[in-house]
């Protein structure tokens, strides 16, 4: 495996000397340092530590998370991290960073005064810290684009709590604009549906083509969550696209952890039936990741992959997340330009 190396020095696009006063934050969720147990470790203690990720009552979970995840789980995390580190990185940090200098090259061309910067909600570079890195350079304007299409409590809330947990400690707050979602882009289904069509062109085509999305608790969408419905119209979006049959298809949720019911079907499960179903070759599309991360190299790739084979399958191929191809650039550019009406970085020009 390679040895770990140190966390890529956080991207910003233009310098922020003081004056440039529009920012764009992109937040993602985030990775630990380097694949080791103390790495992960401290990752897992501030992600499952948030209560908008796990909604138990305290007194019931940290007892769960201090005396029985965190002692056994970071080792087997670590070693799945090892798996798919690169000699640059994290892969969701180093495609993230990515994300955010394309992103910033696109808007620079009609906003040269917008610094665009890329934030963690866990690990490093920290919300808090990024935010204040603007401040001193001058902030006054601030959009925040959570790094997910979809919509959930458990993500692009916790981002929004983030946000606002350090602005509320500023004598003067920047003017705020939020991002939810983006599932509704129809640029965005392009993108994805673009993104499957050049696989299938370069790669044999799979008898079905699975959106594995990651899932969350039952109880969430009980709460009111639009996160299952969110993910359901965005598949329904890419397959019109695709022009496919409803037996050419199908969606499932992965990722679940602990006994309680998540959304289903379940990828693992699904997978398995697949190949018992006597399917043959299966393609995974993860529409719900920006980039590329642990959840789609590591167990949709790999795992996945093994659990399709031994159940009798014997080709599943990931179709990589939009990452930073120009079309997924070129969505959120326009997206965050339609945010930034009324704004004089986002004004015509001429």
């Amino acid at each position: 495996m390679p040895a770990p190396n140190p966390t890529p020095a956080t991207v910003s696009v233009t310098a922020s000397p003081a004056g440039r006063e529009c920012a764009v934050l992109l937040v993602n969720l985030g990775t630990p340092d380097a694949p080791d147990t103390r790495s992960v470790r401290r990752y897992l203690r501030e992600f499952l530590g948030d209560p908008r990720v796990v909604e138990l009552p305290r007194a019931l979970w940290l007892p769960i998370l201090y005396g029985v995840i965190l002692p056994l789980r970071p080792s087997r995390s670590a070693k799945a991290y090892r798996a798919i580190w690169t000699p640059a990185g994290s892969p969701l940090r180093v495609l993230s960073d990515a994300v955010t200098a394309g992103l910033g090259a696109a808007l620079r061309a009609d906003a040269p005064e917008l610094t665009v910067r890329l934030a963690m909600r866990y690990g490093n570079p920290s919300v808090a810290s990024v935010l204040r890195e603007l401040r001193d350079a001058g902030l006054r304007r601030l959009i925040v684009l959570p790094m997910y299409p979809q919509y959930s409590a458990s993500t692009a809330a916790s981002v929004f709590d983030a946000v606002v947990d350090e602005l509320r400690r500023w004598r003067r707050v920047p003017e705020l604009r939020f991002i939810a979602d983006y599932h509704a882009e129809p640029a965005w289904a392009d993108a994805v549906a673009a993104s499957i069509r050049e696989h299938w062109a370069t790669h044999p085509r799979g008898e079905k083509l699975l959106f594995s999305f990651h899932g969350i608790p039952q109880r969430y969408v009980r709460r009111g969550d639009p996160y299952e419905d969110q993910c359901r119209a965005s598949a329904a979006a890419i397959v019109q696209r695709l022009a496919l049959p409803d037996d050419a298809w199908q969606l499932s949720f992965q990722s679940r952890v602990g006994r309680e019911p998540w959304l289903q079907p379940y990828t693992d499960e699904t997978v398995k039936a697949l190949g018992r179903a006597g399917v043959r070759s299966l393609d995974v599309v993860c529409p719900g990741f920006a980039v590329d991360c642990l959840e789609t190299l590591e167990e949709v790739a790999m795992q996945n992959a093994e659990f399709f084979e031994e159940a009798g399958g014997e080709h599943l191929r990931y179709i990589p997340a939009l990452n930073d191809r120009a079309d997924h650039i070129a969505t959120l550019a326009r997206l965050i330009r339609r945010h930034g009406g009324g704004w004089p970085e986002f004004a015509p020009h001429g």
